[in-house]
């Protein structure tokens, strides 16, 4: 939307349509249209980026973290763990950090800069910077997380 910004469009599994307007200043414009004509607005709230922000958390689950990426009924959790540029482990082997045997957590993936490097070997040299997919139980992800902040 030339010189207002920019548009994003859904349609619900119930076939409802919704539309937000991301605008230049930040400003948001929430749409939803009647189920018998898609072009008829039915509703149209303007929300301050504020108020925009305050929606997301509002349907964001209590228990979101920007670190996590799934949860399965298995009790298991996938989050990214950066290294510290001043973390211990910088300069080290994966093997060193002995993660899997006294926490029970894998290490899945590194990313590093543009490149992502699956199923790291345990003679992988760790870098700060680096982000560290690991998948355990909640208990060994967050016990890694503290072992990985380490200086």
């Amino acid at each position: 939307m030339p010189g207002i910004g920019v548009r994003y469009d859904l349609t619900t599994r119930e076939r409802r349509r919704l539309s937000v307007v991301a605008h230049r200043d930040g400003a948001r414009t929430l749409n939803a249209y009647h189920g018998d004509d898609p072009d008829d607005c039915a509703l149209s709230v303007r929300l301050t980026s504020g108020e925009a922000a305050a929606l997301v958390d509002a349907m964001l689950p209590a228990h979101h973290s920007p670190s996590l990426l799934s949860t399965t009924e298995l009790g298991l959790v996938a989050e990214r763990i950066e290294l510290s540029a001043v973390s211990h482990w910088n300069g080290r082997l994966l093997g060193e950090t002995r993660m899997r045997t006294d926490t029970g957590v894998s290490i899945v993936a590194v990313l590093r800069r543009a490149e992502a490097i699956p199923s790291p070997r345990p003679d992988f040299r760790l870098s700060g910077g680096d982000i560290l997919i690991v998948i355990g139980t909640r208990e060994g992800v967050d016990t890694a997380a503290t072992i990985l902040a380490r200086e």
